[in-house]
């Protein structure tokens, strides 16, 4: 049984865990709908079978606060930091904001709904989205 984690991710405060069903739960969220899959590296991402089109792979490498949609996956590649170390960990969880549907981050409900907290020096902050781009064989589209 996997748990859920509350963590500072690289952007903002996030409940990480390899279970989607139980991040959908505590989002409220159709479980059909999937969740952003943070890697520590670019070689796990291709471990579990993920293709990257060779023109990108080296924006994946450096990209730093950027989500990349590929074949209707989300994937970030977190090369370093503690988030980084944390991914390290586990090879790869998804991620999401650790938020109500649709409310700011409150430490109370964050709290409550994760199996562990893990609090570093930067402490639990809400910080800006990565950006989203979507990319094939040809072209990147930035999406938000």
């Amino acid at each position: 049984m996997h748990s859920v984690i509350l963590a500072q991710t690289d952007t903002t405060v996030g409940f990480l865990s390899q279970d989607a069903t139980k991040l959908a739960a505590i989002k409220e969220r159709d479980p059909s709908k999937p969740f952003i899959q943070s890697f520590d590296s670019l070689r796990s991402y291709t471990k579990i079978g993920g293709r990257v089109p060779h023109r990108f792979k080296n924006s994946l490498r450096r990209a730093k606060s950027r989500t990349f949609v590929i074949n209707n996956r989300a994937i970030r590649i977190v090369a370093e930091g503690e988030h980084h170390d944390l991914l390290k960990q586990h090879g790869w969880l998804y991620s999401t904001s650790a938020n109500a549907k649709e409310q700011c981050f409150e430490r109370g409900f964050a709290i409550e709904h994760a199996d562990i907290v893990i609090e570093d020096a930067r402490g639990l902050f809400e910080g800006k989205s990565s950006t989203i781009y979507k990319i094939n064989n040809i072209r990147r589209k930035q999406l938000r």
